[in-house]
């Protein structure tokens, strides 16, 4: 096991004393800097998308403005920049390393339209040579070693006919780069696709070398290693420029645009010179807690503490968004992050519910630009809490069957990797508690089937994923529905009720919503029947522009608050004189056209959190 983590003043702490950029005034320069170059900042977007109904959760800076650069909705100008908290479980077994995490933080700029465009949304757009100016001159302002740095580009697939190298960027790099620091890559790590077919073109990354002392010490280590010398701190553009048709041809997009990211995790590990995102200042004081509640004198495992610790974020942010625990889709997701949180504790002897104890530390530290997280304090700690006294019996029941497997599952010393990956299947535990539950019987793990396990599992998730297309006009009945719903559960259960989650499809949905105890028959049978009433109404769906002061005014419900309130116009649907919310998704012209709308399932989520199935004709 790894020594304990070092917090000595030439670690974390020295950017307090030295004058090193803290996470805070990172983004604060990166937004000034582009707002001064006439982008307009917009407010994070919550982890659960309320805009595409076919994403499980915000898993990138441009996923909430989807609709943006696909026409369907208008944008508030042509240049836009924010810091999107964003969450993704596809890198989870590297969590721990230098760099990967699940919960994240994703400076970035916009540029939706060709920049000629001049249609009274702001400023005109920009494309390639613009952009890479714009990251050089940031670079600079951020005072980061350019000697340092390298950059790659798109050099050319030949099975695609009409899509030539992007020279374009190539030339526009070489005015900052020598051109031996100008990588030509393969389309696998240069061009980026929205799906299947879409909007799609190059992209130019920005890598920083974290210098030899971070190589494999192979004569060919260089940008290309996955050895991690060479850091991916900023994708300073996906250049949208082609429409990937469903025959797999590519036909030029009527207008360009730039998506671009840099992470503020990774940005903070280059400026505060430290040798992994976890000893940068974001993680200080949470990691600081974790090593305090192993026990006094335990060897600390490095990998499980920053595990734990990137778990703790998100969980914690999760929450403050409205999801729970379940054993499907996001609240999966969740459910996932704090059992493997609380297996990691308890290889490092970490005794009782902590997780709670922990996600304090993150509300404490993130709430003045996160204020959801004080808002819903206590909901955040209530959830989290009950998870991990759920998780105790289940835990329990899977230590007994870690036992049951070693009796046959054991052989010349190796236990199966097969039942290690039903373990980590069926009950949670991660590769490296079945290890270190193997170790300490003396065993060895069969790890290769495990992965190949593993893999196989990820591919059939990843095939389910693929094919999936943004068309929010699926979802309208169920969307329009959803606002009755709402309205509904207040008018009979009381107006401090309100929205925690909501999951669409084209004809059902799960809405997710705060009540303390299980809904009557009678409850249930009044809810329904409000509903249908105002659906044989056939009450008009209108929708208008409105401040967000005065949509309060008007009692308009929002589920996120934070989002509209740092905006000149939210939108508003008001249906009939019954509902009034503000939304950005696609709803029904009349509740006519829903015909009928019927209550499946209610059930509990956890303490004080309840959930509809719902399903609705039209």
């Amino acid at each position: 096991m790894a020594a304990s983590i070092d917090f000595s003043l030439d670690k974390v702490e020295r950017f307090t004393y030295y004058g090193l950029m803290d996470h805070k005034e990172i983004r604060r320069k990166f937004i000034e800097f582009f707002v001064n170059h006439g982008h307009l900042e917009v407010p994070s977007n919550s982890l659960v998308p309320d805009y595409d109904p076919t994403l499980l959760l915000t898993n990138s800076g441009m996923a909430p403005l989807k609709p943006y650069f696909l026409g369907l909705a208008k944008p508030p100008s042509r240049r836009i920049t924010n810091v999107q908290r964003c969450l993704r479980t596809n890198d989870i077994e590297s969590v721990g390393d230098i760099h990967h995490l699940t919960f994240f933080e994703m400076m970035g700029n916009w540029s939706i339209g060709d920049p000629e465009a001049q249609d009274g949304i702001g400023p005109s757009g920009y494309f390639k040579k613009e952009a890479i100016n714009f990251a050089w001159d940031l670079l600079s302002e951020f005072g980061i070693d350019r000697t340092r740095i390298w950059a790659g580009v798109f050099g050319g697939d030949r099975s695609w006919l009409n899509v030539p190298p992007d020279e374009e960027s190539f030339t526009a790099w070489k005015n900052f780069l020598p051109e031996e620091r100008i990588l030509k890559l393969p389309s696998k790590d240069s061009f980026w696709f929205s799906g299947p077919s879409g909007p799609c073109g190059p992209n130019t990354d920005i890598l920083y070398d974290l210098g030899p002392e971070h190589s494999c010490g192979k004569p060919d280590c260089g940008p290309n290693c996955d050895c991690g010398r060479f850091l991916e701190i900023w994708n300073a553009g996906v250049f949208m420029m082609y429409n990937r048709m469903p025959d797999g041809s590519f036909k030029p997009l009527p207008a360009k645009s730039v998506d671009a990211g840099a992470g503020l995790e990774r940005f903070a590990m280059v400026l505060q010179d430290v040798g992994s995102v976890y000893e940068t200042d974001i993680f200080k004081n949470l990691i600081g807690e974790i090593n305090a509640l192993a026990e006094v004198g335990h060897t600390v495992e490095e990998r499980s503490v920053r595990i734990i610790a990137d778990h703790t974020r998100a969980v914690s942010f999760l929450a403050s968004d409205g999801v729970v625990p379940s054993n499907t889709e996001r609240g999966y997701v969740m459910r996932r992050l704090i059992r493997r949180a609380i297996l990691h504790g308890l290889l490092l002897n970490i005794n009782g519910y902590f997780l709670s104890q922990l996600s304090e530390s993150v509300i404490d530290q993130f709430g003045d630009i996160y204020p959801l997280l004080l808002k819903r304090r206590h909901e955040i700690l209530k959830v989290i809490e009950d998870e991990e006294r759920t998780f105790g019996t289940a835990l329990k029941r899977g230590l007994h069957e870690f036992e049951k497997l070693l009796r046959s599952n054991v052989s010349n010393g190796v236990f199966s990797g097969q039942a290690a990956f039903r373990l980590y299947d069926s009950y949670g535990f991660p590769l490296e508690l079945s290890e270190e539950l193997s170790r300490r019987k003396s065993l060895s793990l069969d790890k290769v089937v495990f992965e190949e396990l593993l893999k196989k599992q990820k591919e059939r998730s990843r095939q389910r994923r693929t094919g999936e297309e943004f068309d929010p006009s699926k979802i309208k009945t169920a969307h329009t529905a959803a606002h009755l719903l709402n309205r509904a559960l207040q008018e009979v259960l009381g107006g401090s009720v309100h929205q925690m989650g909501q999951r669409l499809s084209q004809k059902q949905f799960t809405h997710d919503f705060n009540f303390p105890r299980r809904l009557t028959s009678e409850e249930l049978r009044k809810i329904e029947g409000l509903v249908n009433e105002k659906i044989l109404g056939n009450l008009p769906v209108t929708v208008r522009e409105t401040s967000f002061e005065e949509a309060k005014k008007e009692g308009a419900q929002a589920q996120f608050e934070e989002k509209y309130k740092s905006v000149d116009k939210v939108t508003l649907y008001e249906i009939g004189n019954f509902s009034r919310e503000l939304c950005g998704g696609p709803h029904a012209q009349s509740t006519g056209q829903l015909k009928k709308f019927k209550i499946v399932k209610e059930e509990a989520v956890s303490a004080g959190i309840r959930r509809i199935k719902a399903g609705v004709e039209g």
